[in-house]
């Protein structure tokens, strides 16, 4: 009796079943697949702790839906696909297309040493590069004529999940699941495909009705919460907007989705922007030096309420509510003069769903230095910002034990209260007036000799 046909699905950020046309592919090709993940140890390295006990709870989800058929190996991505290759006979390696600038070259490394990649889908809806202005076919440089082109473009209907998988049985050695631990008092969101579906569920049940008006009000539960589950590739994007009508929320939301795969085809078209500055000349910008006020800010203690209450979510939590992301970069760039490269290392350390676009570029839209700049000179008030979306102080009471006593009069202005400070709260570390004023005279110095910039 002839041997089985067998195939290879090496997953990376596509850490499901349901709607992974790769995956298919690989069933397609062969009588029985090799499902394997490799774990990078370069990437391991510079991965936070809460990133890594969340990939290893999703790699025990995927290996439950697979029938305990998992492999996870260790090592150099060649040398572990040519030796489950020769192992099992495989024929095939099947994957999901990379675009950002570390996976894309580490396939081409792969394809090098002689291994062929079949490529079937990637993680988002329309691909980086796809979308093109019809006039030139350069990319877009601004979200809103991107969007339109986007939707225009259209996206397929999500892959039918496999009737049955047949797998490969791994031997113990090649069960390398890690034990990454959980830092203490951290609590982050569950893990894997059904955890993934099970809140979209809730989602769309409770919140996606009303999400272009309750998306902004960090005290309540507003938000799809799906952000670690796109960027383990828990869920496709397609299926979300599979799910979606047109009213006003509904539309909204699909631009949420469409900002991420706009972030993706800029950093596609711009490889050094993640840590680059967008639009040049803000590297010429004055920029003070991390020390204790930074330090005070990673710690959630800068004395300003809606600040600290974020900081203090993203340290518990691994996640921060998009509103807040917003405020406490504004307060990082405009009121502590650092340069946003370090607020994004921060985020890279504790954010679950860390996606180097996203993250990268959203850092530079309020820092006012990248596409669609925020404008340099819109600094947001931190005072203000809480009162607007969490009037009543709940979000701050939840995560600022400290200020759990005051009410919604006095919780954002301690320092206007005869008892704001008298269980222990941080004093402000600095006047936002005066930082305010402050950043707007160094945009003016860099506006005084401004240089042609090349990408406007």
């Amino acid at each position: 009796m002839p041997a089985p046909k067998r195939s290879i699905m090496w997953f990376r950020r596509d850490l499901r079943i349901n709607d992974n046309p790769a995956l298919l592919e690989a069933i397609a090709a062969a009588d029985e697949i090799v499902a394997v993940f490799i774990i990078d140890e370069s990437l391991v390295k510079s991965a936070g702790s809460k990133r890594l006990a969340y990939l290893a709870n999703s790699l025990r989800a995927l290996d439950e839906s697979l029938g305990n058929g998992l492999h996870v190996m260790v090592g150099d991505h060649v040398e572990v696909l040519s030796a489950l290759m020769q192992r099992y006979g495989a024929t095939s390696v099947h994957i999901s297309t990379e675009y950002e600038s570390y996976g894309a070259a580490r396939d081409v490394r792969v394809e090098a040493a002689g291994i062929t990649l079949v490529r079937a889908g990637s993680p988002y809806a329309v691909a980086p590069g796809r979308v093109v202005k019809p006039s030139d076919a350069t990319p877009y440089k601004v979200y809103t004529p991107f969007y339109r082109a986007w939707c225009l473009h259209g996206w397929r209907k999500p892959a039918a999940g496999p009737q049955s998988i047949k797998t490969v049985m791994p031997t113990e050695s090649e069960r390398n699941f890690p034990d990454w631990p959980m830092p203490n008092d951290v609590s982050i969101t569950p893990a894997g495909e059904k955890a993934a579906l099970e809140r979209w569920k809730f989602f769309q049940k409770n919140a996606l009705n009303n999400y272009d008006e309750a998306r902004n009000f960090a005290a309540i539960d507003g938000t799809s919460k799906l952000s670690a589950h796109l960027k383990w590739g828990e869920i496709h994007p397609r299926t979300l907007l599979a799910g979606l009508g047109e009213s006003k929320a509904h539309d909204t939301f699909r631009k949420e989705i469409a900002w991420r795969e706009f972030y993706a085809d800029v950093l596609f078209h711009n490889p050094k922007s993640d840590v680059e500055y967008y639009a040049p000349r803000f590297a010429q910008m004055r920029y003070d030096k991390p020390g204790a006020q930074f330090k005070a800010w990673r710690e959630g203690k800068t004395g300003y309420p809606f600040v600290d209450a974020a900081m203090r979510q993203l340290v518990r939590e691994g996640w921060m509510h998009n509103r807040t992301r917003m405020v406490v970069a504004s307060f990082l760039v405009k009121d502590l003069h650092l340069e946003w490269q370090l607020g994004e290392r921060f985020f890279a350390e504790h954010l679950v769903d860390y996606d180097v676009a996203s993250n990268a570029h959203g850092w530079q839209w309020t820092a006012g230095c990248g596409t669609d700049a925020s404008p340099y000179y819109r600094v947001f008030n931190p005072i203000e910002q809480g009162k607007r979306f969490d009037a009543e102080g709940v979000y701050i009471r939840r995560y600022v034990s400290e200020l759990a006593h005051l009410g919604a009069d006095a919780i954002h202005e301690p320092w206007l209260s005869s008892d704001g400070y008298s269980h222990g709260y941080a004093e402000r570390i600095l006047d936002h007036g005066i930082e305010r004023l402050e950043s707007l005279a160094r945009l003016k110095e860099i506006k005084a000799d401004k240089p042609q910039d090349p990408r406007a």
